[in-house]
């Protein structure tokens, strides 16, 4: 596979408690063309800032302080704001977490897909409609025509989201970002809407960055994972490297959180504590706080990222001391693909 993005050392800071302090903090990674990358971990650990650092939707008063981020070998961070609207909904796509609040709610579903398509491609009306009707459909949308002409409030937090997916993927996005896009919806849909990302990812040939705290799809969608934890990513690998033979601490207590792991009667296992603020954050290892394995070193010297295969790295001092023990090979139980 050929690279397709590329993040390097990508830093975005807020003020907070009169320090910038980095919501995101030196993300390295990469998505090769064609596949899936999962973005997981806790609610706030930085997984949407990632995305909208990618996007330069970055709000007010956070910036964008250090770091790359390259699509095909070009630097959008450099891009003029011009350029970079060219880019933003044409080369890479976002679906954002809440359809509710991302649509508008005084144009009809149809003209707000419209007009993303006729903003990134010079088509007449009639094309683009034509073209936002083909999409409906492929998103699985029942009787197009009438959705076409909905406004938000008619339609079902489901339906919504396929319009915003519809959206999404109104100019063949070489990158599809999705945040949370299954968020609030019952099981069916869920399933349905993941089985419509695998088969337009197959279409159209398109990456995706899928961004979720749901292991279980991580398992249906990711090719590779990576984990983060207070604004840093400190583990990634091969799907079932990460999720079959975790190395870092709090990757293997998210995976023993699993309901699909738990013993019946039994009271999930949990992480002790919880995760800092953002103002608050330690020195060291951040996860340093509540894991079982710390020791002073943690809690003073940030961790390199240690290998232990070609494709899969964790930051962690005990990993890289031999402290730190992975499970038995295979996929946890329950998480069949």
């Amino acid at each position: 596979m050929s690279r397709l993005l590329s993040v390097e050392g990508l830093t975005t800071r807020f003020p907070l408690a009169g320090v910038h302090v980095p919501i995101v903090d030196e993300s390295t990674f990469a998505i090769d063309r064609g596949e899936v990358l999962a973005l997981v971990g806790e609610s706030g650990c930085g997984k949407s800032m990632t995305a909208l650092s990618i996007m330069r939707l970055v709000p007010k008063p956070g910036r964008i302080h250090s770091g790359r981020v390259e699509l095909l070998g070009r630097d959008l961070l450099g891009l003029s704001v011009t350029e970079m609207r060219a880019v933003r909904g044409g080369r890479i796509s976002m679906i954002f977490q809440e359809p509710m609040t991302s649509l508008n709610p005084v144009m009809r579903c149809g003209d707000q897909v419209v007009e993303a398509i006729r903003l990134h491609d010079e088509v007449s009306r009639k094309d683009a409609l034509a073209r936002c009707r083909e999409l409906f459909v492929q998103v699985g949308i029942p009787d197009p025509d009438a959705r076409l002409r909905a406004y938000p409030h008619q339609l079902s937090g489901g339906l919504k989201q396929r319009v915003m997916i519809a959206m999404a993927l109104s100019t063949r996005p070489e990158l599809l970002i999705a945040d949370e896009p299954t968020t609030a919806l019952d099981v069916t849909i869920q399933a349905q809407i993941l089985r419509q990302l695998l088969e337009l990812r197959r279409e159209i040939g398109m990456s995706i960055l899928l961004i979720t705290h749901d292991l279980g799809i991580v398992n249906e969608l990711a090719d590779r994972v990576a984990v983060m934890y207070a604004g840093r990513i400190i583990e990634q690998g091969e799907r079932t490297d990460v999720l079959g033979r975790a190395l870092h601490p709090y990757t293997q207590g998210l995976l023993r959180s699993m309901p699909a792991l738990a013993t019946p009667g039994r009271r999930l296992p949990e992480i002790p504590g919880v995760v800092p603020s953002p103002a608050e954050w330690p020195m060291g290892c951040r996860f340093a706080t509540r894991c079982q394995l710390a020791e002073d070193r943690c809690r003073r010297e940030v961790p390199g990222a240690t290998a232990r295969s070609d494709n899969h790295v964790a930051s962690c001092h005990a990993v890289e001391e031999g402290r730190a023990q992975a499970p038995a090979g295979g996929e946890p139980e329950g998480a069949a693909r």
